[in-house]
């Protein structure tokens, strides 16, 4: 991410922009922009939503959505991509998904691009666990592994091909491998 603003902001000021492309993000009074996605970058955003879809939305269990911008505590993130259990999507009154996200998603995705630090995607990652995410996921391309952060504060990794990535408690049906993983970045 790189510094798009010097003198600080109000989380409000932030939310009164205009948004740009790619999102910018707010972080306790400093306003970073997110890196342009490359491609590994989406390619895997883009396969990984699609299955995790695939499984939880029909039975609406949970919903995965990309580049959706969630504001709460003293934050305003973007992740790459942010599930929410079907029972926590906000709603507008008629009953359609709301166009505001005020709560963090109870799964959050991060995807490392080459010209990004890990830093900030895991600050993002543990101030969602904070505010009630069950698991939050840095997905690293490059090395094709996956950091997986639980509520306890445990990291784990999987770098394997075979290895069984660990999911929300809400998505029990959905088996996900780092195989899968590097099979979505040769199709």
């Amino acid at each position: 991410m790189t510094r798009a603003q010097l003198a600080p902001l109000t989380l409000q000021q932030f939310l009164d922009r205009p948004e740009i492309k790619p999102a910018s993000e707010y972080h306790t009074g400093e306003v970073l922009q997110k890196p342009m996605p490359q491609g590994k970058h989406s390619y895997l955003q883009s396969e990984l939503t699609a299955r995790i879809n695939a499984v939880l939305r029909k039975p609406r269990i949970a919903c995965a959505g990309t580049e959706l911008r969630c504001t709460f505590g003293d934050r305003s993130i973007v992740s790459d991509i942010a599930v929410f259990a079907w029972e926590n999507i906000p709603r507008d009154p008629d009953g359609s998904v709301a166009n505001q996200f005020d709560r963090a998603p109870d799964w959050t995705i991060e995807i490392l691009s080459p010209d990004r630090q890990p830093t900030r995607p895991t600050k993002n990652i543990l101030h969602c666990l904070d505010f009630g995410c069950e698991l939050g996921w840095l997905i690293d391309p490059e090395d094709l592994t996956v950091f997986v952060h639980t509520t306890d504060r445990r990291t784990q990794y999987f770098d394997r091909p075979g290895d069984r990535l660990l999911v929300p408690s809400f998505a029990k049906g959905l088996e996900l491998t780092v195989q899968d993983l590097i099979d979505s970045l040769w199709d």
